[in-house]
């Protein structure tokens, strides 16, 4: 299972199903502030950038939400394309990751 239950080491290899929960939870606030906020402001209907920011979001929580799925079927912090352990630090800086590092540049 990717996630520990508990955190014994000052330096964990996993993330807590409770840690990963709250990362995602803010991930997921901190978006929707900032798509409110961008559907508050008054703009041009030929505003390109304040619409590809709005898409952007949108993508961004789709991936937080999928992540969400991943901790309930117990396949978050599992690479998606090698199976490897996603590094604690990856999920701490982009809690919704589908890809270890090197598999995300491969695809990218």
């Amino acid at each position: 299972m990717p996630l520990d239950t508990a955190r014994s080491e000052s330096r964990p290899e996993r993330l807590t199903a409770h840690e990963a929960r709250q990362r995602l939870e803010h991930e997921r606030n901190s978006r929707l502030l900032q798509l409110r906020a961008i559907e508050e402001t008054e703009r041009d209907a030929s505003d390109h950038l304040m619409a590809a920011q709005q898409e952007s979001l949108q993508r961004v929580l789709k991936e937080v939400e999928k992540a969400f799925e991943r901790i309930h079927d117990g396949t978050y912090g599992t690479c998606q394309d090698c199976g490897q352990p996603i590094p604690v630090e990856r999920l701490e800086i982009l809690p919704y990751a589908r890809c270890c590092v090197g598999c995300q540049r491969r695809t990218a």
